[in-house]
This record gives structure tokens, sequence and C-alpha cells, in this order.
């Protein structure tokens, strides 16, 4: 009797490290494994896609397309895999045809095979143009059903939604349970129904926080599922996936197949468990069993990125209070997956809401775009009064929103003509505006620098080196953290000082003499007519001049936290005395930006 095979897709190399220690692992760190993962036999690797794109621009100072080819060379045996977000792509807005269509044959020729699609609310019209592009390149295009529970979602839509896929050229369907929300009896339920009404390979994709995932996975397996998700253990459970080992060895036990070699899966574990120390001051809080999950409903990967962005705000005490928050403002949205970008959207505006002490007082302005439709269509009504307060008097979009988004592939290249030297260059910039612009100028200036490393706890290190403490001040606290590094001119002790999220650069000349930063000469907001915000960010824009005159309600900057733009308004009406920030600062809670008189 021939033994049924199940194939294993390993996200190792993508979403295991982004839900762990937020997405910070170096493709340096990825490619001595390489060599056994590639010969172990895997159905595929995930390897790109999701937030690693952003944290490669963003953080790590890597070109995301170079890891793509990297990786390509390094593996040359088996499939790569991503996750695209439709019509999102990799980015936090939706764009036009032409740059989704120029994406994915980009990424197909660095070396992508498996394109996992999905859209953030479930909304059909966002997968079209996407699945059409992987399929023209040649590719598998793999139809997403991102799982979630609410009054509106039940097996039924979900299989519905996998029909319609299937219709557009789905190659098969994955259920993406990103929060670990799945039971045993839906799971089987679904792939039972999936199996029956579809001749397409089904995927699980379960996170571990829940503690349901290797249930689930069996459960699957019983019913029919043909490939199931893994992370090997040096980076499985908490809000990553079951352990690749573990479900291999009761797999064969059980008379199964997997193709997978132990004794391989062994020495690339090892090797990215000894890796994983280095990312010591990235490592999530919620890495063990969390059943608060079944309330919050927050998925693995934006867990840690969201404990990681309180703690830079020196909020982190207050995590418990956002995820109270987030289900009371997913129920205002229509019950959203929480996904990127979703997920991002519904937990930066819990976190302002928490923050600020009063409930949409602020709204940003990816909510704004959601509840006017450009997003897609909610799964469920939203909340009236709040749809009026954050789009007034626009139009809301009932089509499918990129009809509405003209060309603008041949714009994006002129806005990045003189830093651009390769149509990848101008994709990245296209999802990352500001960063991707900050990073090819750095790039062509020699000058990129990674995020620094801080050595573990009581070890010796001639690199960076880090402190964090906290200080009172006239009855404020405020924290700080100093790292510190010698360049390549040893001459100069370079320190990065962050008081309260905001970063200074200190240079000390080797005589001990101060060579550096003056403070940003902002002083402490103390009148209604002082402009300030409730979160630390970047400035995107600067809406208003000394001698405009703004009524109370009027947008007066843009502001950036947490990946989400935010307008901050005018609280009272008057004339513009003085402005303080210009596009690109950093601020911080408290300080007054914009004077009105």
């Amino acid at each position: 009797m021939t033994k049924r095979k199940i194939h294993i897709t390993d996200v190792i190399l993508r979403d295991a490290h982004q839900s762990l220690i937020a997405t910070r692992l170096r493709t340096e760190d990825m490619l001595p494994a390489c060599q056994w993962l590639d010969q172990a036999g895997y159905w595929s690797l995930e390897c790109w896609g999701g937030a690693t794109f952003d944290a490669c621009v963003r953080f790590l100072k890597e070109d995301p397309w170079e890891r793509l080819r990297t990786l390509r060379k390094a593996l040359p045996n088996t499939r790569l895999q991503m996750l695209l977000r439709g019509q999102n792509l990799l980015g936090y807005r939706h764009y036009g045809d032409d740059v989704v269509e120029a994406f994915v044959a980009k990424a197909a020729e660095n070396g992508m095979d498996v394109f996992r699609i999905f859209d953030a609310l479930n909304d059909v019209r966002n997968l079209e143009t996407s699945i059409r592009a992987v399929k023209k390149s040649g590719k598998h295009a793999q139809g997403t059903l991102c799982y979630t529970v609410s009054p509106v979602h039940n097996t039924d839509a979900y299989l519905a939604q996998a029909r319609t896929m299937a219709d557009m050229g789905a190659d098969s369907i994955a259920i993406k349970d990103m929060a670990g929300l799945l039971t045993p009896a839906v799971t089987a339920e679904l792939v039972s129904g999936l199996k029956d009404s579809l001749d397409l390979p089904v995927f699980l994709h379960s996170h571990a926080t829940s503690g349901m995932a290797p249930m689930c996975q069996w459960a699957a397996m019983e019913v029919g599922v043909d490939h199931i998700d893994t992370a090997l253990s040096a980076f499985a459970g908490g809000t990553s996936h079951p352990p690749t080992e573990s479900l291999v060895a009761a797999l064969h036990d059980a008379g199964y197949e997997t193709g997978l070699d132990l004794a391989l899966l062994d020495r690339a574990t090892h090797h990215f468990r000894e890796v994983r120390k280095k990312y010591h001051q990235f490592e999530s809080e919620y890495n063990g069993v969390d059943t608060g999950v079944l309330l919050s409903q927050v998925p693995g990967g934006m867990m840690s990125n969201l404990a990681n962005q309180l703690k830079e705000q020196g909020a982190l005490d207050r995590i418990q209070e956002v995820f109270e928050e987030i289900p009371r403002v997913r129920k205002d949205l229509g019950f959203p997956p929480l996904v990127t970008p979703t997920s991002q959207i519904v937990g930066t505006q819990a976190v302002i809401n928490v923050l600020s002490g009063k409930r949409y007082d602020t709204i940003t302005n990816e909510v704004k775009k959601y509840l006017q439709g450009w997003y897609g269509k909610a799964p469920a009504e939203v909340d009236q009064e709040l749809q009026r307060r954050a789009v007034g008097s626009e139009d809301l979009i009932e089509e499918r929103p990129a009809n509405l988004i003209p060309r603008e592939l041949d714009d994006l290249r002129k806005q990045v003509a003189d830093l651009a030297e390769t149509e990848e260059d101008v994709l990245t910039y296209a999802m990352f505006p500001d960063q991707a612009r900050s990073f090819l100028q750095q790039r062509r200036d020699g000058t990129l620098q990674p995020e620094p490393l801080e050595p573990l706890p009581g070890k010796g290190s001639t690199g960076p080196v880090s402190t964090q403490f906290r200080i009172t001040v006239h009855g404020e606290s405020y924290d700080i953290h100093v790292t510190g590094a010698n360049p390549a001119d040893e001459s100069k002790r370079r320190f990065y000082m962050t008081v309260d999220g905001v970063p200074e650069e200190i240079d000390l000349e080797s005589t001990g003499q101060e060579g550096g930063a003056s403070a940003s000469g902002r002083g402490r907001a103390t009148s209604q007519g002082h402009v300030t915000t409730s979160m630390p960010g970047n400035i995107v824009d600067v809406m208003v001049n000394e001698g405009d005159r703004v009524s109370a309600g009027d947008p007066v900057l843009i502001i950036e936290a947490m990946k989400m733009e935010t307008e901050v308004k005018a609280t009272v009406a008057g004339l513009v005395k003085a402005v303080h920030i210009r596009k690109g600062d950093r601020v911080t809670p408290g300080e007054t930006l914009i004077e009105i008189e």
C-alpha cells in the first residue's frame, strides 16, 4: 500500500522570525543553513513577502531584491514561496494594476516560484490582478482564505470565496490562520469542504499562539489536507508555528510520508538556535501559549511587532489595555480579519485610543481610507457614526478600489529617477517611498548601516554596546536608551541616544570632547494653541505655514507612527504663529510642534 504524502512548507526564513523577533533575521544568518534546507526535501520554503520587504529597507538596510536573488542561488533545488497582499502587494495601500503586474513579473524573474495571495478583507476583487499576473509569469498562484472568527464569518462563506478564487485560476487554496483561532473541529469541516468541492491542493497555515495548531494540523491531515506549514523548532511555538521536526516524526510514525530528512533538519535547527541569540533584543514577550488570543485575535506577526513598537514608546506596560481595545475597534470597523494591513490599521488605532485617553479623538488616515472603501468591502456593517466622523461628506467607494487608481508606474519612475538604478528600485520606492528614498541615497553614498545588535548580557563585545535606564527630572520620567559602536575612524566613538523614542546621534572625539548633537529647540506644549502629538513618530508633511489662518479641526501636519500615517488637527481657530517642524523630523509626545494664536 502506497503511503499518502503530506507536503511540508517551512516558514523559518519568513513568518517564523517575523512572529518571534519582529522580522529582524538578516540574510547573512540565513545562508549558512541553506545547504541543509535545500537538501531536506521541502515542498517549498517561505522566504519573502509579508513584513520582510519592509524590514529589509527600514531596519536591516538590505536590498530585498538582492535577498531574493541570493536565496534563489543558495536554494537551487527548492521552490521559493512568498506572501503577497493582493492589490496591497507588500505596502500599506492599494496600487494601480500596472504596479501589481510589474511587481509580480519582477518577483518571478528574480526567483519566486509560489505566490500565496490574500486580501485582508477576503474581498476577492482585490485578488484578480495579482492572480492573473502570477499565471502570466508561469508561476504557482495560491488563493488564500484569511481565517477569523466573527458573527459574519462561517464555513459556507469561506467555501464560496475558495470557489471564486478557483474560477480566477488559482492553482491551490491555502487556509491562513494567522492568529491561531482554528479549532480541530472547524479545521476538519473546512478542509473537508474544500476537498469535496474543489479539485485543488489544500494548504494549512496555522500559528501556534493559542496552543491548538498541532491538533488542527492532525485533524486536517485525517480529512485529506495536502500541505502543512511548519517552522524549524529553533523558531517554533509561541506566536510562530508548530515545530517541523515534531510533525515529521509523528507523521512518519503514523505511516505517512513527508520526504523530509530529520538529520538535515537537526543541523539547520542547531544553526538557527545559535543565531537566535544574536537577536535577543527583539524577542517577543509572547513566545509561549497565549489563550488570550482567542479574545484579542491578535496574530503572531502583529503581536511581536506591536510589543516592540510599544516598547519603543515606553508604553509596553499598557499592552493589555491595547489588547482589550483591539476587539472593540475591530467591531467598529466591521470585523475585518486581523492580517496586514488591517492588523496595523486596527492595532495602531487601538494604541492611539489607549495612549490618548479618548477613543477616536485622533483617527488615522488609514482608518479613514478603510471606512471610505479604499481597501475594499468590510465583512460587516461599520459603525455609522465613526464612518461619518472619519469620512465627512466625501463619497463612499462601492466598486473595486483599484478601478479608481490610475496607472502610476511611469510617475513612480520619474519621482525616483535620480536614485533608482533598476526597475526593482522603482518598485521598492513604490512600496515605501520615504524609507526607500533614504535607503537608495545611503546606498549611493556608501553609508548603509543596519540597526545595531546588542551583545548578550554579560558577554564582552568589541561591537555595539547598549544600556537602558529611566530618569526623573522635575517630576517627569524619561526612558533613556544608549547604544554605542566604534566606527571605522578610531578617533571617534559614536553613541546613539534615544530619549522617549527620539533619537540623537553624538560623536565623541578620542580626547573625550563632545562633537555632536544639539537639541531640537521645541518646547513643551503648555497651552491649547500648542499643537502636539500623542505618539512618537516622523513628520510626513507640514500642511500650514506661519501666518496662515486655521479653524479648529483643520489638519496641520501628518505624522507616521507604527507604520501608519495620522493627520494631526488644530484644536483651536486662529493664526499660525510658529512652525517648529519640517518633513522628516522625529518628534515625541508633549513637544510644541506648531503654535496657534
